[in-house]
């Protein structure tokens, strides 16, 4: 697992795939947080970091895909899986080594918004009017939610050789589970079965931990679902051998 691991964030660096995420990432937070006047921290005046948090992951919704869309499909693509298959590891280490090289790129995009973080709490009135507990919650919830758009799209990923294809599926089934279920569940059709939509969707635990209030069973909810879909890929992959 550590091989692959190792050999997905030397390609990363190597196609300068890392680089223009996190640069793509941190600009286009930093312009919604600091610059564009309907978003702007500055034009408000309110020192939180809601802006980042709440479109955070619709960004990552896009970003996100674009890395995992080459995990399985380039594999395919060029014919390298036969090569990585005669290596003495399973194919559930051959995921989890991706898994781990997609979420540490991730982390490295999340990362320096640390800088955001200490430029808001500098400029509340008094110095560190700031909801600390709400913000460490929605950076757990961030990280979380990245893990999970990562896992779908390794899944997206072993269901085509096309990238492209890749791609589109997994912002689809992204924005389906993290919004499209909340979503839904607002229709006046479900009657009872409107709560138990609402509670499936992503949003839904990721508020929760954006409150401040890190309860166990939302972790448990995000990890329970990148484990379905690191299962599903393992099902795909061994049932038709790459």
């Amino acid at each position: 697992m550590l091989a692959v691991f190792v050999k997905e964030i030397n390609s990363f660096l190597n196609s300068l795939i890392a680089y223009i995420v996190i640069g793509v990432f941190l600009t286009s937070i930093g312009l919604l947080m600091w610059v564009f006047p309907e978003s702007s921290i500055l034009e408000y005046g309110y020192a939180d970091m809601s802006t980042l948090f709440n479109l955070g992951p619709y960004v990552f919704m896009f970003l996100i895909p674009a890395i995992t869309m080459r995990f399985f499909s380039e594999e395919k693509r060029t014919g390298t899986e036969e090569l990585l298959m005669t290596k003495p590891l399973t194919t559930l280490q051959i995921i989890l080594g991706k898994y781990f090289a997609g979420f540490a790129l991730v982390f490295l995009s999340v990362l320096p918004t640390l800088f955001y973080f200490y430029s808001v709490y500098a400029l509340g009135n008094p110095v560190g009017n700031l909801d600390i507990s709400g913000t460490v919650g929605s950076y757990i919830g961030l990280l979380l939610l990245g893990g999970v758009f990562v896992a779908i799209g390794i899944f997206s990923s072993a269901l085509t050789d096309n990238q492209v294809v890749a791609f589109v599926l997994a912002v689809f089934l992204c924005f389906v589970l993290y919004s499209g279920l909340s979503s839904l569940a607002t229709i006046d059709v479900w009657g009872e079965s409107s709560l138990w939509l609402q509670q499936i969707s992503l949003v839904f635990h990721y508020e929760s931990l954006s409150r401040g209030l890190i309860d166990i069973a939302d972790i448990v909810y995000f990890i329970s679902v990148v484990a379905i879909m690191v299962l599903f890929t393992q099902l795909k992959l061994d049932a038709k051998k790459w």
